[in-house]
């Protein structure tokens, strides 16, 4: 696999499509923390590692009726064409409705929270 990145978003998306209740991947830090930022922002209700020596990512989807949550994910920069934008270059996602997704030199954090710390960094993804 060249991009587990885009692996996880892609099982968020489907398991979002055919309203599954959890979703497993295999563990990263960078997973570990795009999964806290998305409970910290409510767009699933809980992530966990579980496992010993081969650690999995468990999460658990939130739903209104039948419709999920996240109603996209896109990932921007890819192994073959790395996107990075500056603190004052932050995109808005949706008008301010969604977020971007930020590497920084201080973490994996929100595009509002660097612009607040005046950072910039890679553009992981968007979601909405």
């Amino acid at each position: 696999m060249t991009d587990p990145i885009s692996d996880m978003l892609t099982r968020l998306r489907n398991a979002h499509q055919a309203l599954l209740p959890d979703v497993v991947v295999s563990h990263s830090k960078i997973k570990e923390s795009i999964a806290r930022i998305l409970k910290r922002e409510g767009y699933i209700s809980d992530c966990s590692v579980e496992g010993k020596p081969a650690k999995t990512l468990k999460l658990k989807l939130k739903y209104q009726g039948r419709r999920g949550v996240i109603a996209g994910l896109r990932r921007v920069s890819t192994p073959g064409l790395r996107r990075y934008v500056g603190a004052n270059k932050m995109p808005r996602v949706l008008g301010g409705m969604g977020i971007a997704i930020v590497s920084t030199s201080k973490g994996v954090m929100t595009g509002s929270e660097a612009q607040k710390l005046n950072m910039g960094g890679e553009l992981i993804c968007f979601v909405w």
